[in-house]
Order: C-alpha cells, then structure tokens, then sequence
C-alpha cells in the first residue's frame, strides 16, 4: 500500500490536500486529528461502557458478575488481536486503518443498541437456545468489537501518528494530547450519562454510531496521515539544512524489533506497570458507583470522582511531558505506580472518612497523569518509529487483557465479601513489587545500524 510504486496510493496520499500545501507545520494538524481519534473511542473505553453498566443489568436482567465475565471475555480476546493489528498499522499507515476502525466502531454501537431485538430474533429463528446464554454470547462479542476498535485500534493509531510528526517536541505536543484528552475522558461519563437521561441508553448507542460510521470515518479520510516523510516534510517542522547536519551527526540508529524489544528487562517493567493501572483504573470505574455505595456514598459522588481527578492529571500530564525530554523515563514510572499505590488504600480506607475521597482522586490523577506521558513516549523513544505499530501493539494487547481482568476480579471480590477491598490489597502488593523493580528500569540504548 504504501509502495512509492503504487499510483492509487500517490493519488490518494495527497488528496483531497497535501500536507506540504498548508499554511503552517500540519503537525500541529494532526494533534488536533489525533485527540478526535482518541476521543471517539471513548465508547470502547471502560468510562464510556461504566455509564451503560447500570442499565445493562437492570434492563437485560443479567448479573453483575456475568456481565463482567462478558466484558472480560470480549476484552481478552481483542486483546490478542491487536498486535496484529499493529502490524497492519505499519504496513498499510493511519488511514485506512482509521477508516476501517471507525466504520466497525459505529456498526458495532448500533448493534448494541438494538442487542434485545438481535436476542430475540435470533431465538424466533433459532428456538431452543437458552436466552441468558444467547445474551452472554451476544455482549461478549460486542464487547470484543468495541474494545478491540475502541481501547484498542484508535487509541493506538491516533497516539502513534501524532508521536510519528514530531521528535525534539514529542512531549510538548504530547501534553497538548494528554491535555485535552484527560477533560474529554473525565467529563464524558456526565455526556453520557445525560444523553441516557434524556433518551435511553439504546438511543445513546445509536447516535454514538452514526457518529463513528460517518462523521468519523469522512474526519479521517480528510485530516488524518502518515509520518512527515512521505510528504518531504520534516519533523517538528524543522526545515534547515542545519538540522539536517545535526541528526546526521547524532549517528544513524536501528530501530529496534518487536522480538528485540521484548528481550530487554526494562521493556517488561514498563509494560507490566501499564498493565497493572489498565487493571486498576478499569475495574474501578467499571464498578465506580458500587464502590462508592458499599462505602456509604451515593451516585453523583462516584460520578463527580472524574472530573478533579483529570484536573490533577493534566498537571502531572503536561508537567510530565515537558520534564521527560530531560529526565530518564524511570523516574515517572516510579511516580505513576506512587499514584497508583495511594488510589487503592484510598478504596480500603473510603468508607471511613471524606478526606479519602480526596486522596483517591489526587492518586488517580497522579497516575493518569503519568500513564498519558508513560503509555505515548515510551516505545517511540526506547525501539523507535520502523517498528513503532507493532510493539504499541503488543503493549497495548497486554493493556487490554489486563483491563479484561480488572472487573472481573473486583466483582469476586464484591460477591464474596460484599467489598473491594481484598482486590485493592492484591494490586497494592503487585504495585509495591514493580515500585521495588523500578528503579533498575534504566533508559534503553538504541543499537547502531
């Protein structure tokens, strides 16, 4: 696809404009494409599912623990299918793949918006299936859509393109992203959760898909596009022969491969901390109004945690960026699982004082904050560009099957001690491990070529 000798792909590269033709550096373009990429997953992210949790198992009538299974088993198995689509990322680049992923993203939202009619059709056709089952099977493979296309695809791609437009300001632009990505997320659950109001949560799955099937795909189709070099830009924007000297100077370095990348310890360190909060922050927002009750609160104030919390992450998220092109990564790794460690005592400890709710969300922002700076500028900076799709791929499999797991194992936690709090106590332990295990997390040396 992206062959030079390839005509369909030259004429389409350019069109319907050429990157080369606009006014200023289309870098800063493509942060504003990238945060409208991110935020149209906002469906298939665990905060855009919590705000349909409720209703689901009030209305379909199915437990909370088998509804968590179902999203558990859904998101496990996109988990293992997204490397692959990382490789396909590299191989074919951001447009067709977001064009792909947001048309299956809005006919999977509309899918689920009409999940009680497919149920029933399916048993006037089929006669003798038990409905329960048939149910499971039918959210399950939702579930698998959604956070495959959602968590999974455009997260991935829309993060990789902005990260592939610049590199002396790869963090400044990345805390524009982080930025404006932390208040989208945080004040979504309130957009839902009023558009469900208003209308009913089917209604607010269609709109979101006709939102996704067209209006996206036509944005991506416009704005979105491949690495600065194919258009003989530079990136950044720098255009001097000057600059050009100084990377040559800097020496020519090998992108590392997946299998590469996997070979060195500090590549699993950071990738099992990622792992861990995807575990963590999942759960605790799936279940965020029942952890709030258990402990003696009511619903607004479970939902009203998100929006405080995004305002202490985007401190720590643009700080972060801005500090990482001059500090060793380790050091916000160290502060991210500090983060994490505090949230999950706040849960143990919220039914007996206010002030925890507080500590719960300076601890989640602090971890968020870390995991938009963490989660972005890792891969690029230890293994590079070459590669850069499939090992965010296997990194963001391992991200996806740990959120899969997230609910589940709180749900055991809440039905068999009508708490969270041993679930807590198990991610304070794996927290406390890799805190340990940080500090020898140094920086990676890219391999000459």
């Amino acid at each position: 696809m992206k062959d030079k000798n390839n005509k369909i792909y030259k004429r389409l590269k350019d069109f319907p404009f050429s990157p080369v033709k606009w006014p200023f550096y289309y870098g800063w373009v493509i942060i504003f494409a990238g945060i409208v990429g991110v935020l149209m997953s906002v469906p298939g992210q665990t905060i855009g599912v919590s705000a349909f949790t409720d209703h689901l198992i009030d209305d379909l009538h199915i437990g909370r623990v088998s509804l968590s299974l179902a999203y558990m088993a859904g998101t496990i198995i996109s988990g293992f299918c997204i490397s692959y689509a990382g490789r396909l990322y590299d191989r074919y680049g951001v447009r067709p793949v977001a064009i792909v992923s947001g048309f299956l993203m809005g006919v999977t939202l509309i899918y689920l918006s009409g999940i009680e009619r497919v149920s029933s059709f399916v048993i006037s056709v089929i006669g003798f299936v038990e409905p329960a089952v048939l149910l499971f099977v039918l959210l399950t493979a939702g579930f698998f859509m959604l956070r495959f296309l959602g968590q999974g695809v455009l997260t991935m791609i829309s993060r990789n393109m902005v990260m592939k437009w610049f590199e002396k300001r790869r963090g400044f632009a990345n805390a524009i992203l982080g930025v404006s990505i932390s208040f989208g997320f945080s004040y979504s659950p309130r957009v839902l959760d009023a558009m469900i109001s208003s209308f009913s949560w089917q209604a607010t799955w269609l709109i979101l898909g006709i939102i996704a099937g067209i209006a996206f795909v036509v944005f991506a189709f416009v704005f979105f596009r491949d690495n600065p070099m194919i258009y003989g830009l530079v990136p950044d924007g720098r255009k001097s022969k000057e600059d050009s000297t100084k990377q040559e100077k800097a020496g020519t370095y090998r992108d590392y491969t997946l299998r590469e990348a996997r070979a060195t310890y500090t590549f699993w360190i950071f990738n099992l901390t990622l792992a861990l909060q995807a575990l963590y922050i999942t759960a605790f927002t799936f279940h965020v109004v029942s952890i709030f009750e258990v402990s003696g609160y009511d619903h607004r104030s479970a939902i009203t945690v998100f929006f405080p919390a995004s305002i202490v992450a985007v401190s720590f998220n643009f700080g972060g960026n801005w500090l990482s092109d001059y500090f060793k990564l380790k050091y916000f790794l160290l502060l991210q699982l500090f983060g994490m460690m505090i949230s999950m005592t706040a849960i143990i400890f919220l039914e007996h004082s206010g002030y925890f709710r507080w500590v719960l969300i300076g601890g989640n922002g602090i971890m968020q904050g870390m995991f938009g700076v963490l989660s972005v500028i890792t891969w690029p900076r230890f293994f590079g560009l070459k590669h850069l799709g499939a090992i965010s791929g296997y990194a963001m499999g391992w991200l996806v099957v740990s959120s899969a797991l997230g609910p589940f194992i709180f749900s055991l936690s809440h039905r068999f001690t009508g708490e969270y709090d041993i679930a807590a106590a198990f991610c304070i332990v794996i927290a406390i491990t890799l805190f340990i295990l940080g500090f020898r997390a140094e920086n990676v040396k890219k391999l000459k070529a």
